[in-house]
């Protein structure tokens, strides 16, 4: 049919003015056999709903005060109107803190930054989650983590998997409720069971972890209280640790010309020193109050200056001030006592001493921290504390490193 129509039109267009009057009516022959060929019921209702849209169409004098709301037009069988999307400005979510990366060759530097920022943003701490459960009182969780650390240290565990394990327990523990006493050991062995698994190349054996407990958590027991912590955590296991944030602090600050960020370029000793007060500090519940990267931004700071801290870490004082001020008195409580000097572990490699979790006699220093915390809170000393004074000295009683400091 096709076919004939369009030989009717060509036979007329060769006829001259006449031929182009029986085009035009060829043309209007199928515009009416298209609308003759539709439901005279449809066409109706077709009708009514385009009079109903028109009618709710509002007027200029009802146009709403946001002038953002968009107003539908009535003609809709019209062809859109191009719009260049080229003009429209990309939002994206930046980063408040520039990027203090070098120049990557195996990734982009604001790539790597930008995620480290979004999951600190994440894995968000509640600092009152210990009101979910009134039986429990902070001291419990404090010797709990010091536990943990001693585990670690029999076990020649990294810093990095005591960090998550304390992670995972207090994001586990925000999750629950009325949580009793007896649970805790429980808990906190499957966090760091869970830990030793992401992180070891070797982790201990699960009959190894059930050991340590003493006979108060079986194997059965450690496989339950995993899955359902991981169930909990909805499986997001990846924190950038505190540990984590400092070692990229150092890494920065020692940056050589060869830029080898994945190699450790700072003094061992310095960076154990550092992550000492952050042992000490995170047995305190108050360091739920701040984030990861405020932590170590706040320890590395009194450990150096003002100004290595922004270089490394993005971080303006204002920022970090108040968990400087929190901070104080652990770092004079370790500086009373001295720092202590790395281990040597068998079949540890002397590079790799540095990130062994070590446990020292924490609880005594940490009672010494809160003492001061609260002679402190009472003298209501607000006044900024000089930089570089507070620095863990090394005790007369060892052998100086000879490293220079930061």
């Amino acid at each position: 049919m096709r076919r004939e129509n369009n030989c009717v039109e060509e036979k007329a267009l060769a006829k001259g003015d006449g031929g182009a009057e029986c085009a035009m009516r060829a043309r209007k022959r199928k515009a009416d056999v298209a609308t003759f060929l539709q439901d005279p019921d449809e066409v109706a209702n077709m009708e009514l709903t385009r009079k109903k849209h028109c009618e709710k169409q509002p007027s200029w004098n009802s146009v709403p005060k946001n002038a953002h709301i968009l107003i539908p037009t009535p003609d809709k069988d019209e062809d859109p109107v191009g719009v260049d999307y080229f003009h429209f400005i990309y939002l994206s979510v930046v980063p408040t803190r520039a990027s203090p990366l070098p120049v990557l060759g195996w990734a982009n530097r604001d790539d790597v930054w930008k995620n480290m920022i979004n999951k600190e943003e994440t894995y968000v701490r509640d600092k009152l989650y210990m009101q979910r459960h009134p039986i429990l009182q902070p001291k419990m969780r404090t010797i709990l983590l010091d536990w943990l650390m001693e585990v670690c240290e029999v076990y020649k565990l990294h810093r990095e998997t005591f960090y998550l394990a304390q992670d995972f327990f207090d994001w586990f523990m925000a999750t629950q409720q009325n949580i009793v006493k007896t649970l805790l050991q429980l808990i906190g062995i499957s966090s760091l069971f869970i830990a030793a698994k992401l992180e070891e190349i070797y982790p201990p054996k699960l009959h190894q972890f059930a050991y340590v407990t003493d006979g108060a958590c079986t194997e059965d027991e450690i496989l339950s209280v995993e899955l359902i912590i991981m169930k909990a955590l909805n499986w997001n296991l990846n924190p950038v640790t505190v540990v984590s944030w400092l070692n990229i602090y150092m890494q920065v600050a020692y940056l050589n010309e060869l830029y080898e960020v994945l190699l450790p370029q700072y003094p061992q000793q310095i960076f154990a020193q550092i992550v000492e007060l952050l042992d000490l500090c995170v047995l305190d519940i108050g360091c739920l109050e701040y984030t990861y990267g405020v932590l170590a931004a706040s320890a590395l700071y009194l450990f150096s200056s003002s100004e290595l801290m922004q270089k490394v870490s993005g971080y303006e004082w204002c920022e970090i001030e108040e968990c400087v001020k929190w901070m104080v008195p652990f770092a004079m409580a370790i500086r009373e006592v001295g720092s202590y000097t790395l281990e040597h572990f068998r079949g540890i490699a002397p590079e790799d001493l540095h990130n062994i979790q070590m446990h020292i006699n924490s609880l005594d220093l940490l009672d010494k921290a809160q003492a001061k915390q609260a002679l402190l809170a009472e003298q209501n000393r607000t006044s900024p504390f000089p930089t570089g004074v507070l620095t863990p000295p090394q005790s007369s009683k060892k052998q100086s490193s000879g490293l220079k400091p930061i």
